[in-house]
């Protein structure tokens, strides 16, 4: 389908009118007339403690903070793995890393030098027939879209988001190209929408040593005429206003503020002189920039301030209340780039940040606003995790629950009911720096090394007493050991060798 045609589609297919089943939980929902519009906000690299409502003080999010005075707080979520495809793969699937298809950010280096290759697009992608959140929905009469960073196959791929249950596409469909945010291009469904105005640059490289780092001029190559977030919420807003009249999915995956540090100076100018700065010449990767510090807080006041433009257009429209509205993070603040987590206590007091298995790496913020069915201004330490969102949106459209999945709804929490189910477990690997995690109760296990050392030592911790990590107690629990040893034993060989645990 050609772009104009497949906007016009979702501009005029009619759905007909729903009630709301939620599957179980029939005498506790309110039935409506027309299914509630789901609307799931996923950040990248925002750490636990980066919001104000986490207790950040020094970058200003007043729409966030709105959004969870006005719904429920979760303090004790967990991203799907401590880096990006992996994450975003338990959200679309339901699956934990254990168990799903795409368990590390995988760049298919066997295409030849995918870093330096501007026309190679795209990540391992997902299988065609996958099912995914956006295909569940779809079946139950949603207009579906993702906007934003997608990471999960590139162009012409079974993985691209208009073979996933997605009507309609718009942002980066690579991870890499995603590392700037001035492209030049992006993509809408299947086809580039060239940016006018951003030529290409490399998006890794450092300051020539014959530029003033303090010298405003010498970072204008690192910068264009579109900033792709703003084309990116531009794009969600038509999409509301689009289908406004129907239950619409929209899946919104703002890539900030993952780096590179890039942003409009009418940002920028908030925070300039607001903190003690070191210009950052591009040492650990990534793009320079002068002033790191204003520039990190400055990505997420605009992000902040793009998610309240999504939160205006629900109330202009009259939608609000029959919109749901989630906000998470794919997983913890990230340790390069000229960011500097500990200057914003980004992981609060988590041990740990971005490709670390520690509370740190993948404890991340969680924010659920539904008006009428949520009570305001309510926090929970219900212990939840990215996967369980396909159980969730499949109990409140009144869906069975896929018989495949590792979710547990949290619709009950969300309600504010006592029938809440809890995991018996939950359980993550990487391969990045490979290691292996497991949440049993208050317990936390983490293996090191896992890879060349499969069966090496566990450490363990008591969450309940040690959030942060701190007191390795094994040596005192060896029962506790040895039930989280089998649990990792527990996980499903993968089809890809170099993502399964062997010496």
């Amino acid at each position: 389908m050609r772009n104009q045609n497949r906007r016009e589609f979702l501009k005029t297919a009619g759905f007909g009118a729903a009630v709301v089943a939620c599957s179980g939980f029939m005498t506790r929902c309110q039935t409506s007339s027309k299914k509630p519009n789901i609307i799931f906000i996923l950040a990248d690299d925002l750490g636990y403690g980066e919001l104000g409502c986490y207790g950040q003080t020094k970058i200003r999010t007043p729409s966030i903070d709105k959004l969870a005075a006005s719904g429920m707080r979760f303090t004790q979520h967990y991203s799907g793995s401590p880096v990006c495809a992996p994450s975003r793969c338990t959200f679309l699937t339901g699956k934990h890393t254990g168990h799903s298809y795409i368990r590390d950010n995988d760049e298919m280096g066997e295409r030849g030098d995918v870093w330096h290759d501007p026309n190679l697009e795209g990540q391992r992608p997902l299988l065609s027939n996958t099912k995914t959140i956006a295909t569940m929905l779809q079946r139950e009469g949603y207009t579906t879209a993702c906007i934003g960073k997608w990471g999960l196959g590139g162009p012409e791929s079974t993985g691209h988001p208009n073979k996933q249950g997605f009507d309609f596409y718009y942002g980066y469909l690579c991870q890499r190209v995603a590392h700037n945010y001035y492209p030049t291009h992006l993509w809408r469904n299947e086809e580039k929408d060239v940016l006018e105005g951003n030529d290409y640059f490399y998006p890794h490289q450092r300051l020539p040593e014959d530029m003033n780092p303090d010298d405003k001029a010498s970072y204008a190559s690192y910068s264009g005429s579109q900033y792709a977030p703003d084309l990116m919420v531009k794009e969600a807003v038509e999409f509301i206003r689009s289908n406004k009249d129907r239950p619409f999915f929209l899946y919104f995956a703002t890539p900030v503020p993952h780096v590179s540090l890039q942003v409009p100076e009418d940002s920028l100018h908030e925070y300039e002189g607001v903190f003690p700065e070191t210009p950052y010449r591009g040492e650990r990767g990534y793009l320079p920039h002068r002033t790191p510090r204003a520039a990190y807080a400055a990505m997420i006041t605009r992000m902040d301030d793009h998610i309240g433009r999504i939160m205006d257009l629900l109330e202009e429209l009259g939608l609000s209340d029959n919109t749901i509205i989630f906000f998470t993070s794919d997983n913890g603040p990230t340790f390069n780039g000229g960011t500097d987590s500990t200057f914003f206590n980004s992981a609060d007091s988590l041990r740990g940040l971005k490709c670390e298995v520690y509370e740190g790496g993948i404890r991340v913020p969680m924010i659920v606003r539904w008006p009428g069915k949520i009570r305001a201004g309510t926090m929970t330490d219900h212990v939840s995790a990215l996967w369980d969102v396909m159980a969730t949106l499949a109990d409140i459209t009144g869906v069975k629950t896929p018989e495949d999945t590792d979710g547990i709804s949290f619709l009950p929490t969300m309600l504010g009911q006592d029938q809440q189910r809890e995991h018996d477990y939950l359980y993550w690997e990487y391969f990045g720096r490979p290691a292996q995690a497991v949440r049993w109760g208050d317990w936390k296990g983490v293996r090191l090394k896992a890879k060349s050392n499969p069966e090496g030592p566990i450490e363990l911790y008591d969450l309940k007493n040690d959030v942060g990590e701190k007191n390795d107690v094994a040596r005192q629990n060896p029962k506790i050991v040895k039930k989280v040893e089998a649990i990792m034993a527990s996980r499903t060989p993968s089809e890809f060798d170099k993502w399964n645990f062997k010496g």
